[in-house]
């Protein structure tokens, strides 16, 4: 039985951001009264926010290089419009951007991206420091393809409550939908998501018996 486990903070998220928020500074408009100032709380939504707008990419079902990618093409897009983000709604602004971006790049892509659970029977170092790693892997991988198989609607409730620990009421927010819907959607996430690896379990303990 393979237990999953949530996606961490990217491995180097620290100077990824500050590299990111170069890149993206460079692209606001020069010689504005309000460039100064625009650049600065643009640094400062990419270190309060960074961090949760590529997780919530990778559980869209982006990999790791896309999401790097797309991450930054979420706060370039914020960059254009700093004046029109109210204080206090940065975090729903940039997450709305957020889901367009990655199912731009879902729609874009005209072939399934691999799925690391094929190859987990694929030889390896024996030790324990490699079977600890080869479990993480293995679950990382499975959550990515349950994850992968939740509808849009119910997946972005699944990921928000389950995996970000957000309240029903700030995932309302964001989706914008009252709170009844989230708790429903919730409730039918959970379901649909024991009921896909229980199944994705079953499928791998069947190709380990081979």
């Amino acid at each position: 039985m393979i237990k999953t486990v949530p996606l961490g903070q990217h491995p180097s998220v620290g100077s990824l951001t500050l590299l990111a928020a170069e890149s993206v500074c460079e692209q606001l408009p020069a010689a504005t009264t309000s460039t100064a100032s625009s650049e600065s709380r643009l640094r400062a939504l990419f270190h309060a926010h960074y961090d949760f707008i590529w997780r919530t990419l990778r559980r869209l079902g982006l990999d790791s290089g896309h999401a790097d990618d797309a991450a930054q093409n979420v706060f370039l897009t914020a960059s254009r419009k700093l004046d029109g983000i109210r204080e206090g709604g940065e975090r729903g602004y940039l997450f709305g951007i957020a889901l367009r971006v990655a199912s731009d790049s879902r729609r874009a892509s005209m072939r399934r991206r691999e799925r690391p659970l094929e190859h987990a029977g694929d030889p390896v170092d024996p030790g324990p420091l490699a079977e600890e790693s080869l479990d993480r892997h293995r679950a990382r991988a499975l959550l990515d393809a349950a994850l992968e198989k939740l509808p849009l609607d119910l997946r972005v409730v699944f990921v928000l409550h389950e995996l970000e620990d957000l309240a029903m009421s700030e995932i309302a927010e964001l989706v914008g939908v009252p709170s009844g819907t989230v708790a429903s959607r919730l409730r039918r996430a959970r379901q649909e998501f024991e009921a896909i690896v229980a199944r994705l379990n079953a499928r791998s303990d069947r190709g380990g018996a081979r």
